[in-house]
């Protein structure tokens, strides 16, 4: 805490920490389980019973932890109105956890004035756990071992790049399949990770640019202050702040505005 009592950075990253433990030993509960309760939300999505436990328990945690912030979840919605709000998709990749496939996690964000100053993306299927908060770096762990701090790629030409693509389906939605077809013209591979994976694998060095539509608040938030502490840039299709469009670019930085040339309309 600050003398006036305000929560550092390094306050609020601890308590999204310990809420990640948390949110991990109830979805891998869940995970795979025989009587994992499934149902259709109104926009066709899925919701399962691990996405609610996961956000209540968040939700009744910070309640307690930071009761002046307000909250905005994917399940529960919005909470309060405070200039500090936390973000949480209680499981991001719902439908990749109810069919088995390991590539899912919690994602809890701290907001400041609207900008990520946190990020924690745990994905406990994968044995990892992710995190960036501004000014203190990023860093990745692997179950039990030391952290290890991120750092996007040094590729500086399209050419050589790897672009994650993530949902072909939402390119081609949003009016911008044309633009996408193009710029995969002018990288040496694409491929689609899909969710938070294609991010963290964006930070960690090992790909270099990502683009997705369809997106909400919860789903980009945490990812972030990691991308960015780690070196890399995150900005809407056309350069604009994350959070205030559903499609999505980040890069290594130094391929970013040869991507965004690529997609501008």
């Amino acid at each position: 805490m600050t003398a006036a009592g305000t929560p550092t950075v390094a306050d609020d990253l601890a308590v999204a920490l310990t809420l990640a433990a948390e949110a991990d030993l109830i979805a891998l509960d869940r995970y795979s389980a025989q009587d994992l309760d499934i149902q259709l939300k109104v926009d066709k999505s899925i919701v399962t019973d691990a996405d609610t436990r996961v956000e209540r328990m968040i939700r009744a945690h910070l309640a307690e932890a930071r009761p002046g912030d307000a909250i905005l979840g994917e399940e529960f919605g919005s909470e309060g109105d405070a200039a500090r709000r936390w973000i949480v998709d209680p499981i991001d990749g719902t439908s990749n956890f109810a069919r088995g496939v390991p590539i899912w996690g919690t994602l809890l964000s701290l907001t400041v004035d609207g900008d990520p100053v946190v990020g924690v993306v745990s994905a406990p299927a994968l044995g990892r756990r992710w995190w960036g908060a501004k000014g203190l770096g990023a860093f990745v762990q692997h179950g039990d071992e030391e952290p290890r701090r991120l750092r996007v790629s040094g590729i500086d030409s399209l050419a050589d790049a790897t672009l994650s693509y993530n949902n072909l389906q939402g390119w081609d939605e949003a009016g911008y399949l044309e633009q996408l077809i193009g710029f995969s013209r002018s990288v040496l591979r694409t491929r689609a990770f899909g969710d938070l994976w294609a991010y963290m694998l964006l930070a960690e060095g090992a790909i270099d640019v990502v683009g997705e539509f369809d997106l909400k608040p919860w789903d980009i938030a945490a990812l972030v202050p990691i991308v960015r502490e780690a070196g890399g840039r995150f900005t809407t299709v056309d350069g604009g702040d994350p959070l205030s469009s559903s499609g999505v670019l980040a890069s290594n930085g130094l391929l970013h505005d040869a991507a965004l040339a690529h997609l501008a309309r």
